[in-house]
């Protein structure tokens, strides 16, 4: 196999192996929203218990379900989708997943913005794909340019992958961007952009810009995206995609052969979570506003730490800042090579858990996770800055 563990669950692991011996670990490592599923959907999943939704569901998801999400892609984004078009799975790694093994032939290319979500790279090459890097770095907010995406296009490539808001930075880009990198693909039309919108509603400025909007390339473009940072539902694993009706019909015909549809009653509360306007949920209202107070807290107690370069993310729960000035620092007995030692360093020394940018494809940076209370991010930056001081 050429899978790797994935860096997050590694480090969430180890923090627990640790807690599990009775060591006060604070844990900024998970990529879960620190929040429960709010009353009403949790209410329409035991509705749908009584009303006996316990039987196999059709294989992309129950109709009402994907006319809820051709319907709250209008309602939200102004895209059309019929519900033909819309395939739920369990979760939107399977979505991805599914739409890589669909698309790809052995040594086709996949172009992956770097910085990117730690998984991606993983499922290409489930799919017998390649995954080809274009790197973008801090100074840049951590956004490919239409220039870069389009040097790195080649007859083999297959799709890009875009992911806005962003793991692990919380970047986001603007329609203007977007616009630019669709006119690189309106060149080449049998490109197929996934765009990974996962992070969609948590969002601190402005609205969330879909690359779909554009007529010109609408019919390359499949959208990922699903419940479980938006609405809290990690567990209830629930992703979709939103496709030109081919790329659904396959992905319709592959899920029917390796888990068939997702589970009956997380997709009922789905489907709630579906028919609520973002505008109206005072949970989410909530947790983003929630969320943005993290984000400022954070970065206003890190701008104390020397070394460390800090960008401002737009969205997302994520902080990633470049901490490459400590690398070749000992603390008198280990060497901080790179940013996996300096996370082991600071997880052994200020019993922090963070995740090392290596995993991203950005080996300069850490990522912090911020989806935790505002006393936790407090003492882990305390105990992160004095472990840091005793670095020479």
């Amino acid at each position: 196999m050429r899978l790797s563990e994935s860096a997050t669950l590694e480090m969430t692991r180890k923090s627990r192996e640790l807690k599990a011996k009775g060591v006060d670990i604070i844990t900024l490592s998970i990529g879960e929203p620190d929040f429960d599923t709010p009353d009403d959907i949790k209410k329409s999943a035991i509705q749908a218990i009584d009303d006996n939704y316990t039987h196999y569901p059709p294989v992309p998801g129950f109709l009402e379900l994907r006319q809820a999400i051709a319907d709250k892609l209008k309602r939200d984004n102004g895209l059309d989708y019929q519900a033909s078009q819309i395939v739920v799975s369990n979760g939107a790694k399977q979505s991805l997943t599914n739409i890589f093994m669909v698309l790809l032939d052995e040594g086709d290319e996949v172009i992956i913005p770097s910085p990117f979500w730690v998984s991606y790279p993983e499922m290409i090459k489930m799919a017998d794909g390649n995954p080809v890097y274009i790197d973008a770095g801090i100074e840049t907010d951590f956004k490919v340019t239409p220039e870069q995406i389009e040097a790195a296009i080649t007859p083999k490539t297959k799709a890009f992958l875009l992911n806005s808001p962003g793991n692990p930075t919380g970047s986001v880009y603007t329609k203007e961007e977007l616009k630019a990198i669709a006119a690189v693909f309106e060149k080449y039309p049998d490109i197929v952009i996934v765009s990974d919108e996962i992070y969609e509603l948590i969002l601190f400025d402005g609205i969330h810009e879909s690359i779909a909007q554009f007529e010109n390339i609408k019919e390359q473009v499949v959208i990922v995206n699903g419940v479980s940072k938006g609405f809290a539902m990690t567990g209830w694993r629930i992703g979709y995609i939103a496709a030109p009706q081919f790329l659904a019909g396959a992905i319709n015909k592959l899920q029917g052969q390796y888990t068939s549809g997702a589970g009956t009653i997380s997709q009922m509360a789905a489907l709630r979570a579906m028919t609520t306007h973002p505008a109206h949920s005072a949970a989410l209202k909530n947790m983003v506003t929630t969320f943005k107070e993290r984000r400022d807290l954070l970065i206003d107690l890190m701008k104390d730490i020397p070394g460390i370069k800090l960008n401002v993310p737009s969205g997302a729960f994520y902080l990633f800042p470049d901490v490459s000035s400590y690398y070749g620092k000992s603390d008198g007995g280990s060497v901080i090579e790179n940013s996996n030692d300096l996370c082991i360093y600071l997880l052994n020394k200020a019993h922090v858990a963070l995740v090392p940018g290596e995993a991203f494809g950005s080996p300069k940076c850490i990522r912090f996770s911020y989806a935790t209370s505002n006393d936790l991010i407090k003492e882990a930056i305390k105990r992160i800055k004095a472990a840091l001081e005793v670095l020479r």
